[in-house]
């Protein structure tokens, strides 16, 4: 697996639209996966996510051993991650769709419902968005990308913004593990650039 992509398959993700999209960014070997083994084997890993997050945490954790793999892979072993979506909001300590329910809880924070002041401002948040960094990262830049979702990650270590009815998280992240609200396989050039940068870091 050197030098392979691990794409998580646990049943929450847009898996080959995902896979398609890094393999145009320049990816030559993407490995879709719900073998914990080949997540540690990897050189990188990108867990995609659509879904409730709750849903999406339990079919996570229902696959023996993947969770652990998950930790070890990008903690002690500090591989390249990437979330997209639900797979960034998992990322948190919690989400907060049909109750409270524990994430990885890699960056602290909660993922809470969009409640824009301006009841005229629609949820689900949908389409294309600005994308605004905090501060300078090697893979989050400004663009616009493509947005679709409900709840939004409240919480620390944000890397970028966008706005709808107010400022809403489009990327977080830490050391090695970064991930985006927004969909890079949806975004054309912007989300292309963005997993090419993926695949040439080195955090």
């Amino acid at each position: 697996m050197s030098g392979a992509v691990a794409l998580v398959d646990y049943g929450a993700g847009n898996l080959q639209s995902v896979r398609n999209a890094l393999k145009a960014a320049g990816a030559q070997n993407v490995c879709v996966t719900s073998r914990p083994e080949d997540v540690l084997a990897a050189e990188r890993i990108v867990l995609p996510g659509v879904g409730a997050f709750a849903h999406c945490m339990g079919a996570l954790s229902a696959i023996p051993g993947m969770v652990d793999a998950l930790n070890e892979a990008t903690g002690p072993k500090a591989k390249p991650f990437l979330g997209i979506c639900v797979g960034m909001q998992l990322m948190a300590e919690a989400g907060e769709e049909h109750g409270r329910h524990a994430g990885l809880g890699w960056i602290k924070g909660t993922v809470r419902m969009i409640t824009p002041a301006d009841a005229s401002i629609k949820v689900p948040h949908m389409g294309w968005n600005d994308v605004t960094p905090q501060d300078a990262h090697p893979l989050i830049v400004p663009g616009e990308a493509y947005f679709l979702h409900s709840y939004a990650f409240e919480g620390d270590d944000v890397l970028a913004t966008t706005r709808h009815g107010g400022a809403i998280v489009a990327a977080i992240g830490r050391d090695n593990r970064v991930g985006v609200q927004f969909h890079p396989e949806k975004s054309q050039r912007y989300g292309l650039s963005l997993l090419s940068r993926f695949l040439e870091w080195h955090p």
